[in-house]
């Protein structure tokens, strides 16, 4: 009775293992984007009961109760360079763990998620201009038609379509502040490329939500104290909290780094253009909202000019810790 040579059976299991870890990786990017338009909806339909800043605040606290016994193990490990590099990553988390999701929830309280969303994808083109003016970025023909096409796309779900509502300064709030959250995460991807931090992931994101919700405290603490007056703890209001620290914030970090580790950045960024697909029919689906023809021209406008902004072989999609955006990261 003969038998299979043994280097061909190993050849065999290292495929199949290889097959299967990419099969995974593919669930997991289209998983992300989902996670992240569920960010974005969620606030929507929660913010009149959970106030912004209450909704960010324990969304990171949740999350890094839920980290920090995995990640502070690290952080005493590279607790060196943490301390030589601490006002880069103060400057990191502002941006991004601070500012990002509590801008995105403070536009919920006035604009839709589906608008939400369509902005929130242009942040490539936010990271690819803030790069090209701060860091002298060398940007080709192409990438400039692209990034003018997204803005341009922009203005059009800003305006609702309508020019008056433009030139006659009669933009929803929310909109305005979603376009300062997106701006808020493209100086956060800027900085990280100028002041890279040498820590491994997990102790990055662990000290980034660290930071960020000490920073975020005192803030948050004053709209409890003298605005919002906080909120009821209640089923309704704990399982959005629950939702924003695990789906777009753990989980939808350890599949975007999964997915871009095995299929590569390219290939990877192209499943962030779901984001606003996913968001769009959830807005539908659960808040009722109604698709207008400003949304398809806008989103097309959006969409063009992130496939021509990004087909030069420029990495344009969000670095690692995304999910904190998202969600980005970081979430």
């Amino acid at each position: 009775m003969g038998t299979e040579p043994a280097g061909d059976g190993v050849s065999d299991l290292n495929a199949t293992t290889q097959n299967s870890g990419q099969t995974l990786a593919y669930i997991g990017l289209v998983l992300t984007p989902l996670f992240w338009a569920g960010n974005a909806v969620v606030a929507r339909g929660t913010v009149e009961h959970i106030p912004p800043l209450s909704m960010s605040f324990w969304r990171w606290v949740l999350a890094l109760a839920i980290l920090l016994p995995f990640g502070l193990p690290g952080i005493w490990r590279h607790r060196q360079v943490i301390r030589q590099r601490l006002g880069s990553m103060i400057a990191l988390a502002t941006f991004s763990v601070a500012a990002f999701n509590s801008l995105l929830y403070v536009a919920a309280m006035t604009t839709t998620a589906t608008n939400i969303a369509l902005i929130n994808a242009t942040i490539p083109i936010f990271v690819a201009l803030l790069a090209w003016l701060l860091l002298g970025d060398r940007t080709r023909p192409i990438q400039i038609l692209g990034i003018a096409m997204a803005l341009a796309g922009i203005l059009c779900v800003i305006a609702r379509g309508d020019v008056s509502v433009l030139t006659g300064l009669q933009a929803q709030p929310g909109d305005l502040v979603m376009v300062a959250a997106v701006f808020s995460w493209g100086l956060f991807s800027v900085l990280l490329r100028r002041q890279a931090v040498p820590l491994p992931a997990l102790t990055f994101l662990t000290t980034q939500i660290l930071l960020g919700t000490l920073i975020l405290a005192p803030v948050y603490l004053l709209d409890f104290l003298f605005f919002s007056g906080g909120f009821a703890l209640s089923q309704s209001t704990a399982l959005p909290l629950i939702y924003f620290a695990i789906f777009p914030g753990i989980l939808a970090y350890a599949f975007w780094n999964h997915g871009v580790h095995s299929i590569g950045p390219a290939r990877a960024a192209i499943f962030m253009y779901l984001t606003p697909v996913y968001a769009s029919v959830l807005a539908v689906v659960f808040l009722g909202e109604n698709l207008s023809l400003f949304h398809l021209v806008g989103g097309l406008l959006i969409l063009g000019g992130l496939i021509l902004a990004t087909r030069t072989g420029r990495r344009l999609s969000r670095p690692p810790v995304t999910a904190l955006d998202k969600g980005e990261p970081n979430d």
